[in-house]
């Protein structure tokens, strides 16, 4: 009985030792982490690169002009602080550039007032001061498109139907609580890659209780301790915003017909509504890859098109109905630059006995139009900026080349990074468009660079601090992790997720089987009136939630490029299937 007690000690020492070895086997140099986090708390210069990406670098529509400025800044404030390497890489797609010069519209009889609204990119202009009546479009079948014919010429016309605008009863503004990070902490694998990217759906399409039931999905996915209201919100903004009503026949015959510009209704409210991209009509039932695009070098003459703050929009649809002449003035005046190619923007810290390897940190560097990008995704590519000059300043000399990249095309669907990793690193045989790992069926073709890649950490979900990271599936980096968290568990980070998360940039690296990662951050204000909104711009950025962003990031990538090893990969997946409306 003795020995046999004796051998069960044994074998619990030799695992608690394995175990222990394990942990130990993470170095951390907690020396210069305690350094990282002095400078970029203390010393921080991430806000002031916000104001300069947000108010004079903002916002940069992907293949506009303001894009190239503000990478034109960035390369020279990188080289500023001694990184190497700076320069564009030019991707797909070939993209006309759109720059919005002025615009103005307002209602002058029978009553004056300003309306809030905002053209879409990549929408024509109009010629001076236009002047009309306000109709509304509001046909529902073939039969009353017919109706409508000899109606729409010189007109102002409203394409969508009134919606509701209910009460915000909780706040707009939040922090993941215990209950929620406990719950990603405690979160079972997800089964055939998780979540992956996916474009809002075609709620135009979808019968009254297959839209609902598919916005309430979304809703508890996103934000699973959505209430009522939020969920009640969502809901009256997809039975009539963002542009879904407008159908392929009401934007042709307003073409056809002469209008002077289509309106539609924003998703939001209180004056702050989100913008996107004009709306080419598809015919013939074209698939999401082959539907031409508005900043297609080959797209057709669409009709201009401006979406209206929702009580704005509503308050026209209501004289209307009560047989008021509504007459109406725009100025849109808009340049159109000739299609070229979308480019990253790459810097280097060099490396030294391991400087052919490298780790990898970025964000998207394209916006949308409406506010200055502020959130989504200055704040990321401020955070990774500020991460770079924190190295430099400490003077560190990381073991790998630590890169920086920013993505061009994100907002169109992952394309920048898409494009990077099938040029450097690899792609599926058979991979649909411009995106390595969707769509293809066949066997993953590597490239020289794919070994060499040891992570890429990237930052794109908004202003909120880091609370943890998302593993990806990948539980050998647990481990890793929960070591370089452990110096800022006292600054709320600490949560590790077995869970993905999708919609961003970390997803090209992650489709090939590199390790791609996304850290877990408050999520603010995002959902509600940033993400995607005119105003997400500067105000809406926390200047401490940045700061500790931005170091985390920096002791990330000096941890990465310090490893004995390469940061360990998953276990291969077989190739997935194409699932219909991803990018």
């Amino acid at each position: 009985m003795v020995k046999r007690i004796l051998a069960v000690v044994t074998i619990v020492i030799a695992f608690v030792s394995i175990g222990m070895a394990q942990v130990v086997a993470e170095k951390v140099d907690t020396a210069v982490i305690s350094k990282i986090k002095n400078e970029g708390l203390n010393n921080s210069q991430v806000m002031d690169i916000l104001s300069y990406l947000t108010d004079v670098y903002g916002p940069r529509l992907n293949a506009s002009p303001e894009y190239k400025e503000g990478a034109e800044w960035v390369a020279k404030k990188l080289a500023s602080w001694g990184l190497q390497n700076i320069h564009f890489e030019k991707c797909a797609p070939v993209s006309k550039g759109w720059t919005l010069k002025r615009f103005a519209l307002n209602a002058i009889d029978p009553q004056p007032f300003p309306i809030i609204g905002y053209p879409k990119a990549w929408s024509p202009g109009v010629k001076g001061t236009v002047t009309g009546e306000a109709i509304l479009f509001d046909a529902k079948t073939e039969a009353e498109l017919e109706s409508f014919k000899g109606k729409l010429k010189g007109k102002f016309v409203l394409v969508s139907d009134e919606r509701e605008v209910p009460a915000h009863f909780e706040a707009d503004g939040k922090r993941l609580t215990d209950s929620e990070l406990l719950r990603l902490a405690n979160a079972a694998p997800q089964s055939g890659g998780g979540r992956r990217f996916r474009g809002m759906p075609d709620f135009s399409r979808m019968s009254p209780a297959s839209r609902d039931s598919a916005v309430r999905v979304m809703v508890r996915e996103f934000m699973p301790d959505a209430d009522s209201a939020r969920i009640a919100r969502f809901l009256s903004q997809a039975r009539g915003g963002g542009g879904q009503n407008i159908t392929p026949q009401k934007l042709e015959m307003c073409l056809k017909e002469g209008a002077l510009v289509v309106f539609d209704i924003g998703r939001g409210d209180g004056g702050n509504l989100i913008v996107q991209s004009a709306t080419v009509p598809q015919t013939g039932g074209a698939a999401p890859g082959q539907r031409v695009s508005p900043y297609d070098a080959k797209a057709p003459q669409i009709i201009p098109q401006v979406t209206l703050a929702a009580e704005h929009y509503n308050r026209l649809v209501r004289m209307i109905k009560k047989d008021q002449k509504v007459k109406m003035e725009m100025v849109l005046d808009v340049a159109m630059t000739p299609a070229d190619s979308s480019f990253n923007v790459i810097a280097e810290i060099p490396g030294t006995d391991l400087k052919d390897e490298v780790v990898l940190i970025g964000g998207h560097f394209d916006t949308w139009h409406g506010g200055t990008g502020a959130t989504d995704d200055c704040s990321g590519v401020a955070a990774c900026m500020e991460a770079a000059r924190i190295i430099k300043t400490l003077s560190l000399q990381p073991r790998r080349t630590i890169r920086l990249g920013f993505w061009a095309a994100e907002e169109q669907g992952l394309i920048g990074s898409s494009e990077y990793v099938k040029q450097h690193y690899a792609e599926r045989e058979g991979a649909a468009g411009a995106s390595p790992m969707g769509g293809g069926t066949g066997e993953l073709k590597k490239k020289p660079e794919f070994d060499k890649l040891s992570v890429y950490f990237n930052h794109d979900n908004g202003t909120g601090k880091i609370r943890g990271v998302y593993l990806q599936g990948n539980e050998t980096a647990r481990t890793i992790f929960r070591t370089w968290l452990e110096p800022f568990a006292s600054m709320g980070a600490s949560t590790i997720s077995i869970q993905n998360t999708g919609g961003t940039d970390h997803q090209s690296f992650d489709g090939v089987g590199l390790p791609g990662f996304q850290f877990i951050q408050d999520p603010i204000e995002y959902d509600a009136r940033t993400h995607h909104y005119t105003m997400d711009v500067y105000e809406r950025l926390q200047a401490d939630d940045m700061k500790q962003a931005a170091t985390i990031m920096a002791a990330f990538a000096y941890n990465a490029a310090m490893r004995d090893a390469l940061f360990p990969r998953k276990p291969a997946e077989a190739p997935r299937p194409r699932t219909p409306g991803s990018n």
